[in-house]
């Protein structure tokens, strides 16, 4: 069976789904089989992996609501061993669709269960809010990575999304634990990121990656050509960095 490990912040903007991306990729490259699920009705996973969605027949909006059986939603990605249950913009009305179901918050149990037989790993790209959407996937996951960035309110918002999977794991997902707390754009030079990294290690320290994802240029263009960075850019400190955390992922799932 496979591991389900989803990437969840409610702040926008601390490189969630450019870890979720190229940690997927990054595992492919240890021998894994891994499905991406694009569950941000933003989509910005889906082009990430050089997927239209303009082309996309079944997404993960059909997946959860059970218009499809789990593996007809599924399709190849360009990149060897890397799947993909790719968005669309009908996830924006998800909440309100969810809202009819009696075990709204767990529509994506069993369906995981489903997908666990097929992949090593499903790398779960949860939107930015810790909505029904994001309860779901977490309800159905063995582990959630927390992304983060070093800034004050990125340190604000993980005792809530803590708080969350405390939660979760009461209500409907015993088995659920923090995999880990990843810290991306990370910038040495800065003050404030040696601050926040500290106060991350005093109160987190066994839940943090010891690999630290910096600002890097090819991380960031990567997205616009549809590709992961490990494939952008074999040997950019971004590629590498992403590999030694999916090496860092695989032994502490």
């Amino acid at each position: 069976m496979g591991k389900v490990i989803s990437f969840s912040n409610q702040k926008g903007g601390v490189g969630k789904t450019t870890s979720a991306v190229n940690i997927a990729a990054a595992l492919t490259k240890k021998k894994k089989k891994v499905l991406l699920i694009d569950l941000d009705s933003q989509g910005n996973a889906t082009s990430g992996v050089g997927i239209s969605r303009r082309n996309v027949k079944n997404s993960s909006f059909d997946l959860i609501t059970g218009n499809v059986e789990p593996l007809e939603a599924v399709i190849a990605t360009p990149f060897e061993n890397l799947f993909l249950i790719p968005s669309s913009i009908d996830l924006a009305g998800a909440e309100i669709a969810l809202s009819e179901y009696e075990n709204r918050n767990l529509q994506l149990k069993d369906k995981f269960e489903v997908l666990k037989v097929e992949y090593d790993y499903v790398i779960v790209d949860c939107p930015p809010s810790l909505g029904t959407l994001t309860v779901n996937a977490l309800a159905a996951s063995d582990g959630v990575v927390i992304p983060m960035t070093c800034e004050y309110y990125s340190l604000e918002g993980l005792s809530q999304i803590m708080q969350t999977v405390k939660q979760v794991k009461k209500l409907y997902n015993d088995k659920l634990d923090v995999t880990g707390i990843l810290i991306t754009m990370y910038d040495n030079r800065l003050n404030l990121s040696k601050q926040v990294l500290a106060e991350v290690e005093k109160y987190y320290g066994d839940k943090l990656f010891k690999t630290l994802i910096p600002r890097n240029i090819r991380i960031t263009e990567a997205p616009s050509f549809g590709q992961p960075v490990i494939y952008f850019d074999k040997h950019s400190k971004g590629s590498v960095r992403y590999i030694n955390a999916a090496q860092e992922l695989i032994k502490r799932i």
